[in-house]
């Protein structure tokens, strides 16, 4: 009732927790609130910026002159063709261009100018019976008005040159649990609930854009406590053991036919997960719905067998390769959460193992599983729905069964048949497996030897230092101490009271925030701040032990001595070659080419099914992945993004690419290095399907849609947003008319003009591709086969620049425009490591970076340290 009460007090959700818990994280959220707001930061007011060089007397008076020149321009347009109705207490549409004011300072003028846009470039204003400006006038004052938006937009977003406080972002938030309890926490789901990520240009560590609501406080403080209970406060259990040989019961569409057939005997699994008639991809276990006693290590014991993986039936009707092993793999599942043949939010894969065909065999898998989950059988490499298959086997291979005429039953098929799929006759469960010397949690929080009610304030002080990621201070270990003490008096065991106490620990605003310790008149962040931006650019994940020592002993802020690079240097290269860097790697792609919203819009499943059958963003997102890996190991050029002769595919991307390896490659071969001919027509990340995916709608293509992607994420230049009236372009180019052809006369508008000679060339080159990045010569007719209007790759850059097709596209940009692509991806890379947007005071060291880069041969890892050792990076 406290919590509660408390909570509403601060407007936020009550809490489910324990009162002092709830409590103690407003207090302390509060007080940190206040000692940030005392020092001038907050999420609406920016620290102050640090003082920067004074531009010359010469280059002030020359962009004043072109402010003055622009303003006086937009002034001169709207008293000619605006005010005679727009002014006074009568002004249509109560629209006052009088009070309209420039540079834009507010809100009302920054909408009235994306009015006057709007209306100007559909030449709506000023109306027919109305003098008119001409082509030149409407784009003079669209250009000047887009300026001081565009200017108007950065004031608004600029955060002085510094970073604003944020918060952990929920990959962070997981990544951060996992390590300080030493094992994974996704069987948890505990960021599941948690509101969608709010990100700036696809950037998820961005301070401003890291909203804290009162929602997501009463989540962390349930995750807090959930993952504390569960993992620590379970109760002591001893191994048990389970052994199933009967009443499997199947999806309810199969359990007729498994009933008549197999009296129920083996759980069997017919089609991959991710189909959309949900007919055998999860197989339970009927008598083991209640799930595990409790969260711990279990080993399970499966005899089964690969079924009928030699048949005869057209492989085209299951749409995978009958020559790979069929593959077995354990997730958890919960009749909490959901329908236990379906898909549920929680359900990572546990393990995965090879299928005999010969005979059944024992498979054997030690896997960690949550309180109630029980596990789930899936056959990810299995058939495509299997509804379909079974459909289409019923007409061809009628004859084959008794009774022909009656037409084959599902029971038919499982006495007669050669249905592939896996067969499992027998589990067996036994657990929670002991762990020696105790479980990873309680290492992980309490130190070697677990928990002790001896050295419990001191353990708890240990852990505080890893969760802040620095030394408590002293009003920290006040509370902390104070806190478990008073738990003691309320009668709270020992150990019960220290689990309350790193529930508080997991609820600070120390924990949950970046928060800097640097004093506030030191420009360069401290040891341990410096330490925990660096892990967390390069690990998202907190500095460890030898991280954190470097930082106390000073060795991280130390400076070059001779041949001996700096101890900051040293780290970036030791958290590179460790494998948590993985986490950069996925996150800053994950960004910077926007593969996180691979799925936002995926194809129709009928028209494209390998997208689902073979699960390819999976393999989209691994490809960028292992080339990005690659340039970072090697010190490869960053010009590979833009062309390169060699790419990475596994047998699924190897086949949508119709490379050679699809016939040599297996799936257990993962992804490998092949070589690139220009027959291939791939090389850089714009011959990626991943990035070709991303810029497509799933359904069909645009120039206009992919131009923008490219010059965002590859140039750096961020169009103006299309006015908001404006209609969108139809991309349908069934009969006559291409979308080339309607690109053109769209454009035919001077005012669209400006915007799509920049845009529409970009994306050109890119219309030899599909919406999942096949290759084609022909667009889509209406009606399935035959082909529509030819593609047309060619253009012409707006500085003059033509190429024909999408190889000599390439060439360009690698010519003409790889320092502007080296020069944002320095700009992105230091935005996602130090959580704030790049702003013009920072172009002078960008420019440096960019020289070094330069000189060392445009290598990626070099990059990545140049942007560690920069003076953004190591800046509050």
């Amino acid at each position: 009732m406290i919590g509660r009460l408390t909570a509403m007090r601060f407007g936020l959700p009550a809490c489910r927790v324990h009162p002092c818990v709830c409590m103690s994280f407003l207090f302390a959220l509060s007080t940190a609130i206040s000692i940030l707001a005392s020092r001038g930061f907050s999420q609406e007011t920016p620290p102050p910026a640090t003082s920067e060089p004074s531009p010359t007397a010469d280059s002030v008076e020359q962009a004043e002159t072109i402010q003055h020149a622009a303003i006086a321009g937009v002034e001169r347009f709207l008293q000619r063709f605006c005010l005679e109705c727009h002014q006074g207490d009568q002004a249509e549409g109560e629209r006052d261009f009088q009070l309209f004011q420039l540079p834009i300072v507010s809100p009302a003028d920054f909408i009235t100018a994306a009015e006057i846009i709007d209306q100007v470039t559909l030449k709506t204003m000023p109306p027919e019976d109305a003098e008119q400006p001409d082509d030149e006038q409407r784009i003079a004052l669209v250009s000047d008005l887009r300026q001081h938006i565009q200017a108007a937009r950065e004031q608004l977003a600029s955060t002085g040159g510094r970073t604003v406080m944020r918060r952990l972002s929920n990959r962070e938030y997981e990544n951060t649990l996992a390590t300080l309890f030493g094992r994974r926490v996704d069987t948890l789901g505990l960021t599941a609930d948690f509101p969608k990520e709010n990100t700036s240009d696809h950037l998820d560590t961005i301070g401003d854009a890291l909203v804290t609501s009162g929602f997501l406080l009463d989540q962390y403080f349930q995750a807090a406590s959930r993952l504390v209970e569960t993992r620590l406060g379970k109760p002591d259990t001893q191994p048990q053991s389970w052994h199933f040989t009967d009443n499997f019961q199947q999806y309810e569409e199969l359990s007729g036919a498994h009933r008549s057939v197999l009296k129920n005997q083996f759980l069997c699994l017919y089609e991959q997960p991710n189909t959309d008639t949900r007919q055998g991809g999860y197989g339970h276990i009927e008598d083991f719905l209640q799930g595990v006693p409790v969260s711990g290590l279990y080993d399970i014991e499966v005899h089964a067998q690969a079924m009928h993986r030699d048949t005869h039936y057209d492989p085209e009707f299951f749409r995978i390769d009958l020559s790979e092993p069929f593959q077995l793999a354990i997730v958890p599942g919960d009749v909490r959460k959901g329908h236990i043949h379906y898909p549920q939010a929680i359900e990572p894969i546990l393990g995965v193992t090879v299928v005999p065909d010969e005979q059944p065999e024992w498979l054997r898998f030690r896997v960690w599983l949550e309180a109630g989950q029980t596990p789930r059988f899936i056959f990810p490499n299995g058939p495509y729905e299997s509804r379909e298959s079974v459909i289409r086997l019923n007409k061809r291979y009628a004859e084959e069964f008794e009774k022909p005429d009656t037409g084959v039953r599902r029971a038919a098929l499982l006495r007669e048949g050669k249905l592939p799929h896996i067969r499992i006759g027998e589990v067996k469960i036994e657990g929670p497996v002991a762990e020696p010397g105790g479980s990873r949690e309680e290492i992980a929080v309490f130190g070697e030897g677990g928990f002790d009610p001896e050295r419990a304030v001191e353990q708890l002080q240990q852990f505080a230092l890893r969760a802040f990621r620095r030394p408590p201070s002293e009003e920290d270990r006040s509370r902390i101490t104070a806190f478990y003490q008073q738990r003691l008096a309320k009668e709270a065991s020992p150990r019960q009271a220290a689990l309350d106490t790193v529930k508080l620990i997991l609820c600070s605003p120390s924990f949950l925030y970046l928060s800097e310790i640097t004093p506030e008149d030191e420009p360069h962040l401290g040891p341990y701040d410096l330490a925990s931006r660096l892990s967390y650019a390069l690990w998202a994940a907190p500095p460890d032990q030898q991280l954190l020592q470097a930082a106390e002993s000073g060795e991280l802020v130390a400076e070059a001595t001779g041949d001996e690079p700096s101890g900051l240097a040293g780290q970036v290269e030791r958290l590179l070659q460790d494998e948590r860097s993985n986490q950069f790697v996925s996150g800053f792609l994950d960004a910077w080419l926007n593969l996180r919203d691979i799925g936002s819009f995926p194809p129709p499943r009928k028209s494209v099914t390998e997208y689902y059958s073979q699960n390819l963003p999976e393999s989209m997102k691994g490809e960028t992945r292992y080339f990005f890996r690659h340039l970072l190991d090697e010190n490869g050029p960053v010009t590979d993004f833009l062309d390169a002769d060699y790419t990475f595919v596994d047998k699924y991307l190897a086949m949508l690419y119709d490379l050679p390896e699809q016939d040599t490659l297996r799936l257990a071969d993962g992804f490998q290095r092949v070589q690139l001919t220009s027959r291939d027509r791939r090389g850089g990340v714009l011959g990626m399907s991943g990035v070709l995916t991303v810029s497509a709608n799933g359904v069909e293509t645009s120039p206009v849609m992919r131009g923008v992607w490219v010059s965002e994420n590859i140039l750096g230049i961020k169009p103006p947003p299309p006015p908001d009236e404006v209609p969108a372009i139809d991309a349908d180019v069934s009969g006559a008319t291409t979308i080339r052809e309607k690109l053109a006369r769209h454009s035919e508008d001077r005012a669209c003009y400006v915007c799509h000679r920049s845009i529409d060339p970009l994306g050109y080159a890119l219309e030899t591709f599909d919406p999942i990045g096949r290759w084609r010569e022909k667009y889509p007719t209406g009606t399935s086969g035959g082909g529509g209007a030819k593609v047309d790759s060619s253009g012409k850059l707006p500085s003059g620049e033509t190429y024909d097709d999408f190889q000599s596209f390439k060439r360009v940009l690698l010519e003409t425009r790889s320092d502007r692509f080296t020069r944002h991806l320095i700009e992105k890379l230091l935005a996602y490591t130090t959580g704030r947007r790049m702003e013009v005071a920072d172009r002078f060291e960008i420019d440096q970076i960019l020289e070094q880069v330069q000189a060392d041969g445009h290598g990626l890892r070099t990059l990545v340290h140049q942007v560690c050792a920069s003076e953004i990076f190591r800046s509050r």
